[in-house]
């Protein structure tokens, strides 16, 4: 610093840090005044809690008030002084051995008057030196302010960022201790649950069962007693003519009410559950399945296989017309030989249809049946409008409601699994356990007449 200049300005207008006139003074709570650049980067350097320089005193904070008479004091003063000072000390012209005391910001050069009007100069706008100095020193504090303040936001943002990076493992730790307490209690509401769903279940297994066993009872009952009244017709075609017309009005009522209660066969249907969280799990597993229409000309009798199996021999009176049906049976373009895949077949409300995985050799086959070998299937058929699932192979009836919609099928290929699932009620239809799968998978869609 000029020791000139020093000499001629008041010492309360001297920063007591940088010895030299105020930058942007500020005044802190013990009433000593400092640069405000100088307090803050001494402060942020020494410790806890911060003290003035001067007088050791605690400032908790930095909320200090800006001294604007102190900084025009000492570009007065600086001014003044500036005057005083010999030509030598000054910018002076050369070429006109003036002092130069006009700034152009174009070329960002000090001239004198009479340089200011020469021919590269007089299209400028300049401004005395003193002005110029003053806005730009007012725009080096705005970006100094600036700074600062950017400065001390990251320093806050530091200590956050410092927080978290020390409190983070303990956070993660306490978090996995969250989890954990949390899936007991999932576990626990599924095992209740699967337990409600098994009782309830059992039950109406028992219902169904009791209601079988008392029908079975009738029907045996009944054959008895149509024996008998077959029996009793029988005598009566032996019995006179005079006989014969005393008694045959009272046995052809009594067979005639006798066939009005024949007990009929049940159809019994068992209640499916929603199972929480499946239709969840399972579609973390979702494949989109494309189908590969290049496989044409095929043919299945699992159709006919099952119109069979329901119309045995000792049910020759049930209708059934094979050959009326008509097939579309489409394969699936993707093969599985690993993992665990979902997807979704929409069967709308038809009642002929099958659907699920077979082995992929089976392609280039015609003589699929329901005892076929390496077939993962679920299939409904209508018989004398009922409606009835099965699974195959081997087949095996299955006495659940029939689903509409959306069918959803999860093959987990390492555990040997295929699972079918009634998406609208998030239910299981039925499934595959214990399968041992060594060969590539293909889905198996057939539609059959609604």
């Amino acid at each position: 610093m000029d020791s000139t200049f020093v000499q001629n300005v008041p010492s309360e207008l001297i920063c007591h840090i940088c010895k030299d006139y105020f930058t942007d003074p500020f005044t802190i709570s013990c009433g000593h005044s400092f640069c405000a650049p100088c307090i803050c980067l001494l402060w942020e350097d020494a410790q806890h809690p911060a003290r003035c320089p001067v007088c050791r005193a605690v400032s908790p904070r930095i909320y200090l008030e800006n001294i604007i008479f102190a900084e025009e004091q000492v570009h007065a003063i600086k001014k003044s002084v500036a005057c005083q000072l010999p030509n030598s000390a000054k910018q002076v012209c050369r070429t006109h051995l003036t002092a130069k005391d006009l700034f152009c910001p174009i070329e960002k050069n000090l001239l004198c008057g009479h340089c200011s009007h020469s021919p590269g100069h007089a299209t400028h706008r300049h401004s005395p030196i003193s002005k110029a100095t003053k806005h730009y020193r007012e725009k080096l504090l705005m970006q100094m302010r600036s700074i600062w303040k950017n400065k001390q936001r990251n320093q806050r943002n530091l200590n956050r960022e410092y927080n978290l990076f020390r409190g983070w493992q303990s956070f993660i730790n306490l978090r996995m201790i969250m989890i954990r307490a949390e899936y007991p209690k999932v576990y626990q509401y599924l095992h209740e649950e699967k337990q409600k769903h098994l009782e309830t279940l059992a039950i109406e297994g028992k219902i169904i069962f009791n209601q079988l066993q008392r029908n079975v009872a009738r029907m045996r009952h009944m054959g008895k007693l149509l024996r008998k009244m077959y029996q009793e017709l029988k005598e009566m075609c032996y019995k006179t003519d005079t006989d014969l017309f005393w008694n045959l009005g009272d046995i052809m009522k009594r067979s005639q009410l006798m066939q009005l209660h024949i007990p009929q066969p049940m159809n019994p249907q068992l209640n499916t559950w929603t199972i929480t969280g499946m239709s969840e799990r399972l579609n973390n597993f979702r494949v989109y399945i494309t189908l590969d229409h290049n496989i044409s000309n095929y043919r299945v009798a699992l159709f006919e296989d099952l119109i069979h199996l329901q119309c045995s021999s000792d049910h020759q009176d049930m209708p059934h017309s094979p050959a009326s049906l008509q097939y579309t049976p489409l394969w699936g373009a993707q093969t599985f030989t690993s993992g665990k895949h979902y997807w979704e077949v929409d069967v709308g409300n038809s009642c002929n249809w099958i659907v699920g995985l077979c082995k992929e050799s089976w392609i280039n086959r015609n003589d699929m049946l329901l005892n076929s070998e390496d077939i993962f299937l679920l299939l409904c058929i209508k018989v004398n409008d009922l409606c009835r699932l099965f699974s195959a192979s081997p087949p095996l009836l299955h006495y659940i409601q029939r689903p509409q919609g959306w069918i959803g099928v999860f093959l987990d290929y390492e555990c040997g699994t295929v699972s079918f699932v009634n998406v609208a009620k998030s239910s299981l239809i039925c499934n595959f356990l214990s399968c041992s799968f060594s060969f590539p998978l293909r889905p198996f869609i057939c539609y059959g007449p609604k």
